[in-house]
């Protein structure tokens, strides 16, 4: 068993959220050296510290109209800087492009399924909804994706925890909404989708399917975080959050990003859209890394030019809606 103090790790207090901090307690206990199987001897290394955000607090309005992304973080990261907790486990795609002075994402874990599910109790597809379908989800890029392949379609916002949203969808709120399909693996509901979209033809939101370990600049060397970092998909979010960066991007602009790794090669597509899906803007492009002195920063390099190439051809037209 570790002799250290335990690490204190900050999370949303979501059922989502702390089944995500859960499966990262389990590894960080077990680098420390305690059983991942024994509750006791992992809450002895590694303890969850819950503390409610902004965005958890505001339930009736799109986040960018209560700040953005930065309200599931903002927080938590006082937390971080002040000393009160040692690492954060956030969903990537919650991730702002820039973090606080002082606060870095120090590790990423094996990535879950990047794509978005389709769930409905009439029809099995996107595809397959009826004219005027009510599709219901909280995320400006699901929306403008949506809309650009189905301009008929009356797209209602639609926050709240997973729970709420499928109850609502139960309920008749709504023909059909979109989630992640990572989260619902994460609960224990991956049965539950009609369908998948096609990540090629819907690029999720950049780092969609990855957690992000946050931690102080200061800690980022902690043997415990380079027990739990996945290198391939660290590679992968580094392209996507490169292409974030270029567009200066948050939930306030509709930005895709879907990279693949194989065979030492790195392909990546990125897009944006105005709001109503009526533009869209798109680049595909590869990066060999077989060579690359830091695979990471060539992944960045690629996302950052293949980003910029969208904000140059999109220009006002992928701005944040007013």
């Amino acid at each position: 068993m570790p002799t250290q103090p335990p690490v204190r790790i900050g999370a949303r207090g979501s059922k989502l959220s702390l089944a995500q901090t859960g499966i990262v307690q389990r590894r960080i206990a077990a680098a420390l050296g305690a059983d991942p199987t024994n509750p006791a001897e992992v809450e002895a290394a590694a303890q969850i510290v819950v503390i409610t955000t902004t965005g958890d607090r505001v339930q009736d309005r799109r986040l960018l109209e209560i700040g953005g992304k930065g309200m599931f973080t903002k927080e938590i990261e006082e937390a971080l800087l002040s000393g009160a907790i040692d690492c954060a486990v956030h969903s990537m795609k919650d991730m702002p492009a820039l973090l606080p002075e002082g606060l870095c994402i120090a590790a990423i874990p094996e990535r879950e399924d990047p794509r978005d599910a389709f769930l409905s109790h009439k029809v099995a597809r996107m595809e397959d909804l009826p004219q005027g379908a009510i599709l219901g989800t909280a995320s400006l890029r699901r929306q403008a994706q949506a809309l650009n392949r189905r301009p008929d379609l009356d797209v209602r916002m639609l926050r709240g925890n997973v729970d709420t949203r499928l109850a609502k969808l139960a309920a008749g709120d709504a023909d059909a909404i979109l989630l992640a399909m990572s989260g619902l693996n994460r609960l224990g509901l991956g049965h539950l989708p009609q369908s998948l979209l096609d990540p090629v033809a819907f690029p999720p939101a950049p780092g969609q399917g990855a957690l992000a370990i946050e931690t102080r600049v200061a800690d980022i060397d902690k043997p415990w975080l380079a027990a739990i970092r996945h290198a391939p998909t660290g590679v992968a979010v580094a392209a996507e959050r490169g292409a974030l960066t270029a567009l200066e991007g948050s939930c306030k602009t509709a930005i895709g990003a879907y990279a693949r790794l194989a065979n030492g090669s790195l392909h990546l597509i990125v897009e944006a859209l105005s709001a109503d899906g009526a533009h869209k803007f798109r680049h595909e492009g590869s990066a060999e890394l077989s060579s690359a002195a830091d695979p990471q920063d060539a992944a960045r390099a690629l996302g950052l030019s293949l980003g910029e190439a969208v904000k140059r051809e999109g220009g006002d037209l992928i701005l944040p809606p007013e």
